[in-house]
């Protein structure tokens, strides 16, 4: 693996699956409530989110740090948990984004 190339490939990927799922819909990044990625790389996510203009502090919810890269299931369980943790209210604005093995990604925006 190229790991200084990977990481670009999946922040110019993810940001672009995000602005796919944002743009047409006329979203800003003042206009997500929080976006739950895939938890592949912390350096990966805050690059994602300031390349949105979203502050990764506040809007970018990680748990990364208590399970490492749980792979297609680290979006599912995040959003769970999330929501347990009451980031997620009704009304929200939630962004799901993820990259994942084989280089396949994707996004989707989810009103609450």
């Amino acid at each position: 693996m190229q790991g200084n190339e990977l990481f670009k490939h999946a922040v110019k990927i993810m940001a672009e699956a995000a602005m796919k799922a944002t743009e047409p819909l006329g979203l800003k990044g003042d206009d997500i409530s929080l976006v739950i990625p895939h938890q592949a790389n912390v350096r990966i996510l805050n690059a994602v989110a300031k390349r949105m203009g979203i502050d990764p502090e506040k809007k970018v919810y990680l748990n990364i740090q208590k399970y490492g890269n749980m792979s297609a299931a680290s979006t599912a369980v995040a959003l769970a948990e999330a929501v347990e943790e009451g980031r997620v209210k009704k009304g929200d604005t939630i962004l799901l984004d993820a990259f994942g093995a084989g280089l396949t990604w994707g996004a989707i925006v989810i009103k609450w």
